[in-house]
């Protein structure tokens, strides 16, 4: 086979159903650590996956491929990567690249003249990004309350709104409608930080980013 085609060839046969399973037992195991408490194998669990080759090949897979933003360009104008460009990425090690500036774009807010700032990264750092919230997602999964729905995994509007029916059917309650006035410009990143607790690694990564 000729060895230029031979990464697309690559990326293209893939088997993916494997690579989910693969992943998502790693992440089971890191899930159930976290749930008794037990921080040290937690902790080994994710520095195992964030060294998985298949974990890094699904990262790139969600940020190159799955994503909406997908064709969105950061600092360096790369709207999207070709799948000898994707496997050419899975033999870098994400975490250990010098993170680069983001791109700042303003969004309109929905039913207001506002617009919100969004940051966009170069793909590199889009792909480590998702590797790391492949460790991360799973320990805070098993901590979070089980009536909470924003922006969760496999959670929807829907199922919120099922949980508030069932909720009021038999018993009148009170609603609580609030909105804390620009909550992710003027929250604390070192008590966000602080709060993660994380591998001191990956807490200068995140920083940085």
């Amino acid at each position: 086979m000729n060895t230029a085609t031979r990464p697309m060839y690559e990326w293209n046969t893939i088997n993916w159903k494997k690579i989910q399973r693969n992943v998502f037992k790693l992440q089971k195991r890191i899930y159930q650590a976290s749930q008794r408490g037990d921080v040290t194998s937690m902790r080994k669990l994710q520095k195992l996956l964030l060294k998985s080759n298949a974990a890094k090949l699904l990262a790139i897979r969600k940020v190159t491929q799955d994503n909406q933003g997908k064709k969105t360009a950061g600092v360096d104008g790369v709207r999207r990567l070709s799948p000898v460009q994707r496997m050419k990425l899975s033999k870098l090690n994400l975490l250990e690249a010098k993170v680069k500036p983001t791109r700042r774009i303003w969004i309109p807010k929905p039913n207001s003249d506002e617009k919100r700032p969004l940051g966009i990264p170069v793909m590199k750092d889009r792909a480590a990004q998702a590797l790391v919230k492949l460790a991360l997602e799973p320990e805070w999964e098993a901590r979070f309350e089980p009536n909470s729905y924003g922006f969760r995994p496999g959670r929807s509007v829907h199922d919120a709104i099922e949980a508030i029916f069932l909720s009021i059917r038999s018993v009148p309650k009170y609603v609580l409608d609030a909105d804390i006035e620009k909550c992710f410009d003027r929250i604390s990143h070192e008590k966000l930080l602080s709060k993660l607790n994380t591998i001191p690694s990956l807490r200068q990564l995140i920083k940085a980013w």
